[in-house]
């Protein structure tokens, strides 16, 4: 490593340090503490994926009519979101020019 290298290895090293002790700080927690909690959404989610294919497998009708239910609601808000602001016609309408006034509707 050149001299350069090495100087900002150590500066990044430094500030990273910083940065995780300003972390700890603001959060009131510490590295360990925060890797117990993601490690644990982690197994939760593990064990939600688990639970809904073991569902799907012991009910696939139930799982197909949900999906196919879901997939329509999906496919009606995004036709409904399509639809949004655009008026009833298509077609630019003219429109006619007032008529003028005659000095007897001028009063």
């Amino acid at each position: 490593m050149t001299d350069t290298t090495a100087t900002f290895d150590t500066t990044a090293k430094i500030a990273a340090t910083e940065e995780q002790s300003r972390l700890d700080r603001l959060t009131n927690t510490t590295a360990e503490e925060r890797q117990a909690f993601v490690n644990k959404a982690q197994e939760t989610l593990a064990s939600a994926v688990h639970t809904a294919v073991d569902a799907v497998k012991a009910n696939p009708r139930t799982a197909a009519a949900i999906a196919a239910g879901a997939t329509a609601a999906v496919a009606g808000a995004a036709y409904g979101a399509t639809r949004l602001g655009k008026t009833k016609s298509t077609t630019a309408t003219t429109r006619k020019a007032p008529a003028r006034r005659t000095a007897a509707t001028k009063k």
